[in-house]
């Protein structure tokens, strides 16, 4: 059983007598390439083979390896990722709580401190300070509301976005009214009564 030569990556064969050759092929339409005779000697660019350059190969590879003999000192233990630290502390902290709180014992960490004290601030703010913090965020949004509907009448085109805030202008007002402010974000003047 005589051995079928293999093509190379050009699709050169060699016979057994030494004679290279690209064979002879079909088209898609269905006519016949003639066999391609190569000279001696002759390489194609699509067999030669790359020079591999063993300095330059070290060197663009010069931080995949990392210290040299520090392999050995690497620890069994994978440290893992900063996410998977931080969930690992949690689970620790749930089970000490769940300890805890079988044996009776309430455990108190920095942060359950931190959310306590959290609270506490949050009870203790003003609420007239709230207020007006809202009512300048609104005043902000309005005035950008303003000006949007001001080149919109110029004729510039908006985005859907900036549509959607022009469309807001009477709502930003109504909440203003709602908080004791003005159109202009100004506060109300409250009639008082003369005294008599």
């Amino acid at each position: 059983m005589p051995s079928v030569p293999t093509p190379s990556k050009a699709g050169i064969v060699e016979t057994h007598t030494g004679e290279r050759h690209i064979p002879s092929s079909t088209r898609p339409d269905g006519s016949k390439r003639k066999e391609i005779k190569i000279r001696p000697g002759y390489k194609p660019p699509e067999d030669v083979e790359v020079y591999k350059n063993r300095t330059a190969d070290a060197f663009k590879n010069r931080g995949s390896g990392g210290v040299p003999g520090a392999e050995g000192l690497k620890d069994d233990k994978d440290e893992g990722s900063a996410a998977s630290n931080k969930n690992a502390k949690r689970r620790e902290a749930r089970k000490k709580a769940k300890a805890a709180e079988e044996s009776g014992e309430k455990v108190k960490d920095e942060s359950k401190e931190a959310e306590a004290k959290a609270e506490s601030k949050a009870e203790e703010v003003d609420p007239e300070v709230e207020k007006e913090k809202k009512a300048r965020n609104l005043k902000k949004k309005l005035k950008q509301a303003r000006e949007l509907k001001e080149k919109k009448e110029g004729g510039a085109a908006l985005l859907p976005e900036q549509f959607a805030k022009v469309i807001k202008i009477s709502e930003l007002i109504r909440e203003l009214d709602a908080l004791g402010f003005d159109e202009e974000g100004e506060p109300k003047i409250t009639k008082e009564e003369p005294a008599s």
